[in-house]
């Protein structure tokens, strides 16, 4: 059972990702899943995160209005739309999921991927 995220890459103040994750093994349409960054230094946090049924979904603050998490379930992937990138959001990107339903609780996510990074140029 794992998760593989991709998507990231280079791109300029301003510009758009859109990262991909995929669960391998087993469904995962009944897990909460959520992205997840690491920015050299810093402690990883939540990103944005969304219930296995797609109702509800959390942001933080920093990407509100900017991110937009989606699922497929039928597919098992997760996504995440970026938009308006800032050097800000230079970090690598991981995807997660859990059972228990929890959205921001990291140390609730059970099945983690091997990261993307993204880098945006000022």
């Amino acid at each position: 059972v794992q998760l593989q995220a991709s998507g990231g890459g280079l791109v300029q103040a301003g510009g758009s990702l859109r990262l991909s994750c995929v669960g391998f093994g087993r469904t995962f349409r009944y897990d909460a899943m959520g992205w997840f960054r690491q920015a050299p230094g810093k402690e990883r946090e939540a990103v944005a995160a969304i219930t296995g049924s797609g109702g509800r979904t959390y942001y933080a603050d920093s990407v509100k209005g900017r991110f937009a998490i989606s699922r497929d379930n039928a597919k098992n992937m997760l996504y995440l739309q970026m938009n308006s990138l800032q050097p800000e959001d230079t970090a690598v990107y991981y995807c997660a999921a859990n059972r228990i339903g929890v959205l921001t609780d990291r140390s609730q996510y059970e099945y983690w991927g091997q990261g993307t990074l993204v880098t945006v140029s000022s």
